[in-house]
């Protein structure tokens, strides 16, 4: 993956709106290349999510799986990590259904989650739910 190759994608992305199922199969061969995702590729799917205007559901379960990929390659989820989770899951100040199902996802998977990701899993498990008025699931 090149920065080049992920910014003409972006660009294509934003002017359209929405991440297709062409984009998406273009998206997974860029991140999943070398059959990882780096911190550059999971910081770009995640400003990828935040700025696409129409999300489809296939596009949002490669963000969270591209995530998952990243956090637990070791199997742990450590502070620094949980601190970047916790950047992700407030950054709109509000915590969506599908993100709270993703920590469940993450603390049932990881052989060790931390007490960082503890503390961020009990924060968003008790946080306000949202009012499900636009329909965005997001």
């Amino acid at each position: 993956m090149s920065l080049k190759e992920l910014r003409q994608f972006e660009q294509g992305v934003l002017a359209k709106g929405a991440v297709d199922t062409a984009d998406l199969a273009t998206l997974k061969s860029l991140i999943m290349a070398d059959g990882k995702v780096d911190r550059a590729e999971a910081d770009f799917v995640v400003e990828l999510h935040k700025r696409v205007q129409h999300l489809n559901p296939a596009f949002e379960r490669f963000v969270y799986s591209a995530v998952k990929a990243h956090v637990l390659t070791d199997g742990k989820i450590d502070a620094e990590e949980a601190a970047w989770l916790r950047q992700m899951v407030f950054a709109d100040g509000k915590v969506s259904d599908r993100e709270r199902a993703f920590l469940r996802e993450l603390k049932g998977e990881a052989a060790d989650a931390g007490p960082a990701f503890e503390a961020l899993f009990e924060e968003a498990m008790k946080a306000p739910q949202n009012a499900h008025t636009s329909g965005s699931g997001r």
